[in-house]
């Protein structure tokens, strides 16, 4: 819709009607007589006819201060509502790419995949659900990295999580090197809005930072931790002697990840399968549901320099054929008089 951001500048529309009303009640007055008059009659650009403004120029003025009138008035066009980024939380992903996530102990539709391969199938789901939140993306092994910072644009962070692979960090576990980069990226934002969910299926093999300080770090900087150990508890391995059950989560430190996520005040999760791991991950939407109240604003569009646009163009035009008028009128006469 259209609306004005000063209305009452439209007053000065009746400006130019109280003018002509003054004009008109004003009592004429007797123009003062020249002696010499008679002879500046017949010198070059002087008449002795007053000049009237026909009705057509007196039409385009009163129509240009129309124009710069509206203009001061600022009309603007309102546009439909639309809602601002919701603001949730700030989540960072923390994901262990290292190669023992290679194991095929997952299951899906009856066929086997490995553990990565189920992380990004179930973080895919979950990346979709979080609207409203900053999302972030670090991947670790031997050392971590920041695959995606911070972002509203979950696109982008489901991008570059299935395009992560396995060993790209290193062949090592480094847990404590991990949380400390998760830290670091979230203890600029909001208080009560810092959440980091780490994956991993194993124990800590590297690193500078021990995972017990790093979670000693995040409690103080108020960061939420939720672990999640991934992996089965047992698979049959078939060999040439046969088949044998193993234990492919062994390396599992389970009580690290527990005692990380009880100090930071988050939870420790244990994922066997891929039904369980999408459990998890509804869990802990519940646990950190996203804002559904979002502040909504109108885009305003300013329409001002149109009319605006339009008077100027009016008064040069009449500006314009005044002077070429006035050329007109005084070269003849000029002519005349040499001649």
């Amino acid at each position: 819709m259209i609306s004005l951001a000063y209305p009452w500048a439209l007053l000065l529309v009746l400006l130019p009607l109280l003018l002509i009303s003054r004009k008109q009640k004003s009592e004429p007055v007797d123009a003062p007589v020249i002696p010499v008059g008679h002879w500046l009659a017949d010198m070059p650009g002087v008449s002795t006819q007053g000049r009237t403004n026909p009705w057509w120029r007196k039409l385009l003025m009163l129509a240009a201060w129309l124009c710069l009138a509206v203009a001061l008035a600022r009309p603007q066009h309102v546009g439909e509502q639309v809602q601002m980024p919701i603001t949730g939380r700030d989540l960072m992903l923390v994901v262990d790419i290292s190669p023992s996530m290679e194991e095929q102990d997952m299951v899906l539709r009856g066929r086997s995949i490995n553990r990565l391969q189920a992380v990004k199938r179930v973080l895919n789901d979950f990346i979709d659900q979080r609207e409203g939140d900053r999302l972030g993306l670090i991947l670790f092994g031997t050392e971590p990295y920041v695959q995606a910072p911070l972002t509203f644009d979950r696109e982008t962070v489901r991008t570059l999580l299935l395009e992560s692979g396995l060993g790209m960090a290193g062949r090592a576990t480094a847990i404590g090197d991990a949380v400390g980069l998760a830290v670091k990226r979230l203890r600029d934002r909001p208080q009560e809005q810092r959440v980091a969910i780490m994956l991993t299926d194993g124990a800590n093999t590297a690193g500078e930072i021990n995972p017990d300080k790093a979670t000693d770090i995040a409690a103080a900087a108020g960061v939420r931790l939720y672990t999640i150990g991934i992996g089965a508890d047992s698979v049959i391995q078939r060999g040439l002697l046969g088949t044998r059950r193993v234990n492919p989560s062994r390396d599992l430190d389970e009580e690290l990840l527990t005692r990380m996520a009880e100090q930071t005040g988050g939870r420790y999760f244990r994922a066997r399968s891929l039904p369980e791991l999408e459990m998890i991950y509804d869990s802990i939407n519940q646990l950190e549901p996203t804002e559904q109240e979002g502040q909504f604003f109108r885009p305003v569009t300013e329409l001002y320099v149109w009319p605006a646009g339009i008077g100027i163009a009016i008064w040069l035009t009449l500006m314009a054929v005044r002077l070429a008028h006035s050329r007109t009128r005084f070269t003849p006469e000029r002519e005349a008089n040499h001649g």
